[in-house]
């Protein structure tokens, strides 16, 4: 068995961050599989830094994660400026990916849950058509009623699953994992957003060079203009200031609450 990584982890935006590249991470994933350990993974973006600011469960959830790594190449450009930096960027849906092929080089088992019905059907398809050494341990839509929770809980706790992949919303995925989280008995866990419409083919990624230049965001905004160019406009105009703000003064680290969950929601304590 590998040694534990050891490493200082970086201050930003009273985050603290972990230093790691894709294949740091996916070295710990292994780990954690191997010992059947918990590694809960977040991934922060300029978006979820502005929010996390007046979102309190946004932010405990963050908190809560085992590894905690910057998913926006704005996130990797501000540690560099405040001399905090961090190696590279590792975008959810990369990692999402790699961890995928791992699954199918190691014979590793996933369970997916999320999605619409439709684009989780695709999903499982494109899945078992690229990664054919995955096995698919379960899977459930995105779309079900919260007296339906426990009973997927319990499904994905009896698939013995390695890796369970979330593609929900918030807060819908943080209420999820909080309730159920420690019951479900998967070492790697990772929210990955809407990786799931994506290799479905449902969305389209920003292309390579885009996503180089720190400009999915923009791409996004070209695609549907009139919902998305306010919404990155003041979120990139506030990411900026507290990236100025960072530099003349480190914010505080957060302190993690302790957390209740129900079935109407979670209660910090």
């Amino acid at each position: 068995m590998n040694a534990p990584m050891r490493y200082d982890r970086r201050l930003l935006f009273g985050f603290q961050l972990d230093p790691l590249t894709l294949n740091d991470v996916l070295r710990r994933c292994s780990t954690a599989i191997q010992t059947r350990e918990r590694l809960l993974i977040g991934v922060l973006n300029a978006a979820k830094i502005v929010k996390a600011r007046r979102d309190d469960l946004l932010r405990n959830s963050l908190l809560d994660c085992d590894v905690l790594l910057a998913d926006g190449q704005s996130v990797v450009w501000a540690s560099k400026l405040v001399k905090r930096p961090l190696p590279e960027r590792v975008a959810g849906i990369d990692l999402f990916e790699q961890l995928l092929a791992l699954a199918d080089q190691q014979q590793r088992s996933i369970y997916l849950l999320g999605a619409k019905p439709e684009v989780l059907e695709k999903l499982k398809a494109v899945v078992a058509q690229r990664y054919p050494g995955a096995r698919l341990a379960g899977s459930h839509h995105g779309y079900f009623a919260d007296a339906d929770s426990e009973s997927i809980a319990q499904d994905i706790a009896q698939s013995g699953a390695d890796m369970l992949f979330i593609g929900m919303t918030s807060p819908r995925k943080e209420i999820f994992l909080a309730k159920y989280g420690p019951s479900l008995n998967v070492p790697v866990l990772h929210g990955v957003g809407g990786s799931f419409d994506i290799m479905a083919g449902h969305t389209k990624r920003a292309p390579v060079a885009w996503q180089r230049a720190g400009m999915e965001w923009a791409y996004r905004v070209v695609q549907e203009p009139r919902r998305m160019w306010w919404r990155y406009f003041s979120t990139n105009t506030s990411f900026i200031l507290l990236t100025l703000a960072e530099l003349l003064r480190p914010a505080h680290p957060f302190e993690a609450p302790r957390i209740q969950a129900s079935a109407s929601g979670i209660r910090h304590i």
